[in-house]
């Protein structure tokens, strides 16, 4: 799991003072850079050298992100496929979960213009990242119950 921390800035605030949700999108795309770099170690967006599309992305908002507090993202891996993979993200403030997500990531030939079989290599770093999604229910269970003293 990939951990990252985001500071919501002024623009990231909507009329009712939370985090605008399409804001959180682009926080779990940081996340993702990580995850990117095993296929573009220098994150290069160069047509020749990119080699991910985005297929899907869906985020789900449950509860209030404010201005002024640390966001930790969580990144990690769901599934991986022949020419895809699916990542998970997180956003956590002050120990509660605010929103969480999934999107689908094709390795790319821009060039050829078609999807390629994942390498060998970067499927067992991927691996290395692999959560069920019964881990992560179970863990987001278990943390909101200790905070509720459950």
């Amino acid at each position: 799991m990939f951990e990252t921390i985001v500071q919501p800035q002024f623009g990231d605030i909507d009329a009712m003072r939370c985090v605008n949700n399409t804001v959180i999108g682009n926080w779990f795309e940081v996340g993702r850079n990580d995850v990117f770099r095993f296929f573009t170690p220098d994150l290069d967006l160069h047509y020749e050298k990119w080699k991910l599309i985005m297929l899907r992305t869906e985020n789900d908002f449950v509860g209030k992100t404010v201005y002024g507090k640390d966001v930790l993202i969580k990144t990690y891996i769901l599934h991986i496929g022949n020419t895809s993979f699916v990542t998970g993200h997180e956003a956590w403030q002050d120990g509660e979960l605010k929103a969480k997500g999934k999107s689908v990531v094709v390795n790319f030939d821009f060039m050829a213009q078609h999807k390629e079989p994942i390498p060998e290599e970067i499927k067992e770093k991927l691996r290395e990242h692999l959560i069920s999604e019964d881990e992560i229910a179970n863990d987001c269970f278990l943390k909101k119950n200790k905070k509720n003293n459950i």
